[in-house]
């Protein structure tokens, strides 16, 4: 199947309830870092709120979507971004009817572009948990660097989980 090509693009309110169902789903939470439900409320608010600069909020989310249907097909964030470094923290996550299909390689290909040439960023970094062997392979095809492991660093309802740092210099 050849992917539909993509573009990142800031959210928008009418992403609202799509934002919400991936949110929400529960089945994301043990890769992330939430284990609460957000509100349509509280996701209003972080929508209206935030200004899309990087500077300002210290992070940005973008949604994946296609060029030619305008599909969402995920979401990728840069957070924890630490201007004076010029570093920052790389989340993605692509819908499950897109998964598997190398929407995520192409969504790094564009977030590694738009970090470097629009935000100036020396330094992308990922924290992977190391059960989670679609990302592992993700960022290592993608030209991350398993650059050391984080001890018991994801804590799983009564066990904790190892993570690996993943670290792309642009």
């Amino acid at each position: 199947m050849k992917l539909s090509p993509i573009q990142l693009r800031a959210i928008e309110p009418e992403d609202l309830d799509w934002l919400y169902t991936i949110e929400n789903d529960r089945s994301l939470w043990e890769v992330g870092a939430t284990n609460v439900p957000y509100s349509k409320f509280a996701l209003s608010n972080y929508i209206a709120s935030s200004v899309a600069d990087i500077y300002i909020d210290h992070q940005v989310r973008l949604i994946v979507e296609t060029i030619a249907g305008k599909e969402r097909v995920g979401i990728v964030d840069l957070i924890n971004f630490e201007p004076a470094h010029l570093r920052a923290e790389v989340g993605i996550v692509i819908e499950k009817r897109f998964r598997r299909k190398g929407y995520a390689s192409k969504v790094l290909t564009l977030l590694k572009d738009y970090a470097l040439t629009t935000v100036h960023i020396h330094t992308l970094y990922a924290i992977v948990g190391t059960r989670n062997d679609s990302s592992m392979k993700l960022f290592e095809k993608n030209g991350f660097v398993n650059n050391g492991t984080l001890k018991d660093w994801f804590r799983r309802e009564v066990t904790f989980e190892d993570a690996v740092v993943w670290q792309c210099l642009l």
